[in-house]
């Protein structure tokens, strides 16, 4: 429950693309159903599996996408509760430096900064709900993962892990 996403260097986020209209009418016009993208029932953001490979083994959690500027702004903020295989995915394109806080965040997270290479760079484990600290990432992040505080622990994930989604 990210209250916001602070970029330094003030450089935008960019949202992921999407398949346009065009591509479904095109895959239905091919006789492909197109599967509907899931949507998270309190945010109502698209929801994707992300895997993580630990020494420990794989786990795959159900994570919501921020993709805009907004989207990020606003992450986590106010929610009360998330599941174990749960989270949000912040990708960014470009990659860059970035910090996060717990403004208005009700719940502990831990914040983990992806890097281009889809390896862990650091993680922000067990951030304090409303604490306005920025924590910041160790180089060039492409992504920011935020599960429930000591999640990470708890299956092993450390920097130098693999994360795609």
């Amino acid at each position: 429950m990210i209250a916001g996403a602070v970029a330094l260097g003030l450089v935008a986020c960019s949202p992921v693309a999407a398949a346009g209209n065009e591509s479904a009418g095109a895959a239905r016009a091919a006789g492909q159903v197109a599967a509907e993208p899931r949507l998270h029932p309190v945010s109502g953001l698209a929801v994707v599996p992300l895997k993580v490979v630990t020494k420990r083994g794989a786990h795959v959690f159900q994570v919501e996408v921020a993709a805009s500027p907004l989207e990020q702004e606003r992450g986590l903020m106010w929610r009360n509760a998330m599941g174990a295989d749960e989270g949000m995915i912040f990708p960014f394109s470009p990659p860059r430096r970035t910090a996060f806080w717990m403004k208005n965040t009700v719940i502990g997270l831990d914040i983990v900064f992806i890097g281009p290479d889809h390896k862990v760079l650091n993680i922000a484990a067990k951030a304090v709900p409303y604490d306005e600290t920025p924590l910041p990432s160790a180089g060039q992040a492409a992504g920011v993962l935020e599960l429930n505080a000591g999640r990470a622990a708890q299956i092993g994930l450390a920097p130098g892990d693999t994360v795609t989604w």
